[in-house]
């Protein structure tokens, strides 16, 4: 037992590796953490907590800064600031950063420069580079892209929240806010969210598009470059009667669903083939690069567990209008219900299987292409050194997994 006054063993071991820690004797390092995947010269400030033994820390990163900070089984790259707050299960990109208050948990990938101001929640949630989170958010089971700098950026106001919990018990409710094809190209319009306002999930959102503040967004806002000025309320007028276990047309929900799924997909085959050249370069950057792929994997499983979780709801749902209520099944919304759940198991499947045959001829174009471009500023230098052919073979690659993951759900109807 560590005697008053005496600096704890684990702490030591990181102290002597040149890692900075002002107060030794306030700070907490799990025996789990291995001292190898502390770079020195990280800062771990008083009152912060190191767990779990898939914790690494890139050089110049800093812990605790503003207030406490508990980092739990995360990776952070390089100059990464995590300034008070929780933390579990995420990942973090060179330069990305977090305010004090912050609590982030699984299934959360930060990329290059995103960052979150002071009280932000995330979790499974996914920020391209340069999105920035104001503060007093919560913003889960979202991507979110758009921008090409710290300057020219994709917003996300304060108090912002993305409802994703239905009345129904439904969390199949993940929202995109730009897309993966488009977006890791890094040459989209900025997005806005206005502060106070709110994004009802499963939602898309296009490039350009304001919603100004305190605006809720009730559909898709697909119309590029266009305010939406979305509403307070879409249920004005008397109170009516509302059952909150039927559910209505389903088609855009899945279909949303897919599409986000598909994105999920394309940024795995993007960290498959295109972030290896600038990421397990170093062990820091391979410890990231891993981490990156757990979590992709994680919101993969988590997107494809609520889909079928929503299934079971809408086959209740469809056996009591028809059976309770005498609801002819062959009428909208109730044939697209039944066949959406016949089809889950089919789409369960699918959206498993191997994406690596999507678009093969934009594929290799793009990879030949990436090869031999510079790699010595970095990855964001690298993508945006790329010409039109390479980035229109890039994006057609990315778009094609994402439509080979909606085909399982082929419908005339309107979207």
């Amino acid at each position: 037992m560590t005697q008053k006054g005496e600096i704890p063993e684990p702490v030591r071991r990181l102290i002597d590796r040149g890692v900075e820690i002002p107060c030794p004797q306030a700070v907490e390092i799990d025996a789990e953490i291995n001292p190898e995947r502390i770079a020195p010269g990280v800062v771990i400030h008083a009152g912060s907590r190191l767990r779990g033994k898939s914790t690494s820390v890139g050089p110049g990163s800093v812990i605790g800064g503003e207030t406490p900070a508990t980092v739990q089984d995360c990776q952070l790259g390089y100059d990464v600031e995590l300034k008070g707050g929780f933390f579990s299960g995420a990942t973090f990109l060179d330069g990305s950063s977090m305010g004090s208050g912050a609590h982030v948990r699984s299934g959360t990938l930060m990329e290059e420069e995103a960052s979150g101001a002071h009280t932000v929640g995330f979790k499974q949630t996914i920020l391209l580079p340069f999105v920035t989170a104001g503060s007093l958010i919560n913003f889960c089971d979202a991507l979110m892209a758009g921008g090409t700098s710290r300057k020219h950026h994709s917003e996300i106001g304060s108090s912002y929240i993305h409802f994703n919990f239905t009345p129904r018990g439904d969390k199949a409710t993940a929202s995109l806010v730009g897309d993966v094809p488009r977006g890791v190209m890094l040459r989209e319009p900025p997005i806005f969210l206005g502060g106070q306002g709110g994004l009802v999930g499963p939602a898309r959102v296009g490039y350009g598009v304001l919603a100004p503040a305190g605006a809720i967004m009730r559909r898709d806002a697909l119309e590029e470059n266009h305010l939406h000025p979305g509403s307070n309320s879409s249920l004005e007028g008397p109170p009516r009667p509302y059952d909150m276990t039927r559910h209505q047309s389903i088609h855009r929900v899945v279909r949303n669903n897919l599409i986000y799924i598909g994105n999920i997909r394309a940024l795995r085959e993007w960290y498959d083939e295109v972030r290896p050249r600038f990421m397990c370069g170093d062990a820091y950057r391979k410890a990231c690069w891993e981490g990156a792929l757990l979590r992709l994997d994680e919101i993969l499983t988590e997107r494809v567990k609520r889909l079928g979780q929503l299934a079971e709801k809408v086959s209740a749902s469809l056996d009591q209008a028809v059976n309770r209520h005498g609801a002819d099944p062959d009428m909208e919304p109730f044939r697209g219900q039944r066949e959406f759940c016949d089809r889950i198991p089919r789409m369960e499947a699918h959206v498993r299987g191997d994406a690596k045959g999507a678009a093969p001829e934009e594929r290799n174009r793009f990879l030949h292409i990436w090869a031999e471009t510079d790699a010595s500023e970095g990855y964001v230098r690298a993508i945006q050194s790329l010409d039109d052919e390479a980035r229109e073979a890039g994006t057609a690659w990315l778009q094609a997994v994402v439509d080979m993951t909606v085909s399982v759900w082929q419908s005339d109807r309107p979207g």
